[in-house]
C-alpha cells in the first residue's frame, strides 16, 4: 500500500454472490411459483430488487469481465469466451484491495481460459485463411511482456496435475478458492478438497458414473457425487469459513462467491434430483410460438426441434420432454444453491458484523430454458438470456423491507456501484454508472437505454460467421442487429412484454424502430474507450 493511502477503516464489508446461467424468473422472489428459494427470498425481502437488470454480454467470460472492470467487452477485450482478460486491467476488486480491503474469491471466476477445445466445425470457421499471419496484438503480447503461463491460472488440466497456488494479486483477489467449469465434476481447488473428503470426482462424477444416467439429452442426469462434497456445497462451506475468518480480523473485506450452478449439465445429487416432478413442470413463455417472423437461424433451430448442437453450450430448439426433465433437475440445483446461500447468510449474521455487511446477489447471464421453444444461449437476445436477477441488501437502508426498481441497469454498472458503496474512487475509463442514486432514492433512473453486445468467432446454420450482434433495450422495447446478416428484431414491450412478435419493418412499428435504432447508435458510440488519458497535444 502506498503512503497516505486509505486503510479502509469504517468501510462496509461486501459479500457478492453470483450464480452461473440463472434466469431472473427462476427464483421465488421474482414470481416463480414452482421453484423453492426461501433463503434468496429472505435476502430479497430486505433489499433493493432490480427487475430490469441486463447483461453487457450474455456469455460467461465477457460479462464476468464487464462485471469486474465496469467496461463493455468491445473495450476490455474479452469479447467472447476463449480470450483471457488482461491481468493488468483495472478492476473494482483491485481498487478495493488498494484501499485497504481484504479481497477473496470462492468458486468459478472464468477470467482466463479453462482449456476447452473448439468443436471441429467451429475451429474451421475461425481458422485464418493465411496461417502465417500473426494476430494484431501478438507483437507486444505474451512472450515479450509477460512470463509464459500468465493466462493458465484457470486451466483445468494444470489443476489436475496438482494443487495450484494462485497469485497474490489475481485481478485484485488476494486469495482464491477456485472451481473450474460446471456440473458435478468440475476442476480447480474443489477437486483436491473432494479427494480429501474421500471422493474422487474423476471416478464418481459425470454421466457415466450416474445411477440415473441421461434420458433424451446427455446434459440431464443424477450425479453420484454426494451432496456434502458437491461443488455448490464446497462454495458454501469455503465462503462461510472465509466470512468468519475475515470478520475476526476487523478489516473491511470483499468476498466474491461464485456458484458454478445452475449451469448445465443439470446433474443434481440424489437428495435434490427428485424434488420436482418433470411431468408437473409448466411449459414456458411461447414454447410453441410461431417463428415465421424470426431470423433465419432461429427458424432453422425450430425446424430441428429436439436435436442439440454438437457444442453443448449453444442454443437449440428443445422438445417438451427434454425441457421438463431439464427444468426438474435445474430446480433441484437451484434449491441446493439456495441452501448454501442460507449458510453464507448465517455466517454473516453469526460474524457479528452483519450490521455493516452489504450482500449482493446476481447471475452472469440467463438461459432460454424453453422460452420461445429454445434452450441454453448464444445467438439470441431474448430477455430469458439477457435479463438477470439483481439484489442489493444494505443494512439499515430505509428501515428495511423490499424495494423494487424498474430502472434499467447493466452488469457493467456493478463495478462503479461497489466502489461507491465502499467509498472508493472509481478509476478512469470505467463505463458503467453507479446505482447509488437508485439505492439512496435520489433518482428513479440512471440510464435511458442498455447496450448488449455479443461477438462469436463461429456460428450456426442460417447465420454467417463471425457473428456480431448488438441489442439495445429501453423502456419501450428492444432492437437487435445482426451485423453482416440481414436479420433484425424489434419488440414493442408496451404491447408485447414477452417478445413474441418481431415487428421489424412493419409500418405500425416504424417510429419505435427509428427511436431504437437511434438509441443503439448512441449507446455504441458512448462505450468507445476514453482511457488512457492523452498526455500531450501531439
Amino acid at each position: 500500500m502506498s503512503a497516505g493511502q486509505d486503510t479502509g477503516a469504517g468501510r462496509p464489508n461486501i459479500v457478492f454472490i453470483i450464480a452461473d446461467q440463472l434466469r431472473a424468473d427462476h427464483l421465488g422472489f421474482n414470481g416463480n411459483t414452482e421453484v423453492r428459494t426461501p433463503n434468496l427470498d429472505r435476502l430479497a425481502g430486505d433489499a433493493a430488487v432490480f427487475d430490469r437488470a441486463f447483461v453487457a454480454n450474455p456469455t460467461c467470460m465477457p460479462n464476468r469481465a464487464s462485471l469486474l472492470t465496469g467496461r463493455w467487452p468491445s473495450v476490455h477485450g474479452t469479447r467472447c469466451n476463449g480470450i483471457s482478460l488482461d491481468p493488468d486491467s483495472s478492476t473494482f476488486v483491485r481498487s478495493l484491495a488498494q484501499a485497504g480491503y481484504r479481497t477473496a474469491a470462492v468458486g468459478k471466476l472464468h477470467h482466463q481460459n479453462m482449456g476447452w477445445d473448439f468443436e471441429p466445425e467451429q475451429a474451421e470457421q475461425i481458422r485464418d485463411t493465411d496461417p502465417g499471419l500473426i494476430d494484431a496484438r501478438t507483437a507486444r503480447a505474451v512472450g515479450r511482456t509477460r512470463e509464459a503461463g500468465w493466462d493458465q491460472w484457470e486451466n483445468r488440466a494444470r489443476h489436475e496435475r496438482g494443487f495450484v497456488s494462485m497469485p497474490e494479486d489475481y485481478y485484485g483477489y488476494q486469495e482464491v478458492d477456485l472451481v473450474i467449469g460446471h456440473g458435478d465434476a468440475p476442476g480447480g481447488h474443489w477437486v483436491h478438497w473432494a479427494r480429501e473428503h474421500g471422493v474422487d470426482p474423476r471416478v464418481a462424477g459425470g454421466p457415466e458414473a450416474s445411477a440415473k444416467p441421461p434420458t433424451g439429452w446427455d446434459q440431464v442426469y443424477t450425479t453420484s457425487i454426494p451432496v456434502d462434497v458437491h461443488p455448490s456445497t464446497y462454495v458454501g462451506e469455503r465462503a462461510a469459513e472465509r466470512i468468519t475468518d475475515a470478520a475476526a480480523s476487523g478489516d473491511p473485506y470483499f468476498l466474491f462467491v461464485s456458484f458454478p450452478d445452475p449451469h448445465h449439465p443439470f446433474a443434481p445429487p440424489k437428495e435434490y434430483a427428485g424434488l420436482y416432478d418433470p411431468a408437473a413442470m409448466d411449459l414456458p413463455n411461447g414454447f410453441e410460438q410461431d417463428h415465421s417472423g424470426s431470423p433465419e437461424h432461429i427458424r432453422r433451430m425450430i425446424a430441428e426441434r429436439g436435436t442439440p448442437n454438437s457444442d453443448a453450450t449453444m442454443a437449440f430448439a428443445v422438445s417438451e420432454d427434454q425441457y421438463r426433465r431439464a427444468a426438474a433437475a435445474q430446480y433441484g440445483l437451484i434449491e441446493l444453491m439456495d441452501a448454501q446461500v442460507g449458510r453464507i447468510l448465517k455466517a454473516v449474521e453469526d460474524s457479528g458484523r452483519d450490521g455493516d455487511t452489504i450482500v449482493v446477489f446476481t447471475s452472469d447471464h440467463g438461459d432460454m430454458f424453453g422460452d420461445h421453444g429454445l434452450m441454453l444461449k448464444h445467438f439470441v437476445h431474448y430477455e430469458s438470456v439477457t435479463r438477470v436477477p439483481l439484489v442489493i441488501r444494505i443494512p439499515g437502508r430505509d428501515g428495511g423491507g423490499q424495494r423494487r426498481s424498474n430502472a434499467l441497469v447493466s452488469t457493467a454498472d456493478l463495478a462503479p456501484t461497489m466502489l461507491d458503496l465502499a467509498g472508493v474512487r472509481a478509476f478512469h475509463g470505467i463505463q458503467g454508472r453507479s446505482m447509488q442514486p437508485l439505492l439512496d432514492g435520489s433518482a428513479d433512473t440512471i440510464r435511458d437505454a442498455v447496450l448488449i453486445e455479443e461477438d462469436q468467432p463461429f456460428s450456426i446454420d442460417g447465420l454467417p460467421a463471425p457473428v456480431r450482434m448488438r441489442s439495445v433495450v429501453t423502456a419501450e422495447g428492444r432492437l437487435t442487429r445482426y451485423f453482416g446478416a440481414p436479420g433484425i428484431e424489434v419488440y414493442d414491450h408496451r404491447t408485447d412484454a414477452r417478445e413474441l412478435h418481431n415487428v421489424a419493418g412493419q409500418p405500425q412499428a416504424a417510429e419505435l424502430q427509428r427511436v431504437l435504432e437511434s438509441a443503439l447508435l448512441e449507446e455504441m458510440a458512448r462505450v468507445c474507450d476514453l482511457a488512457p488519458t492523452p498526455t500531450f497535444a501531439a
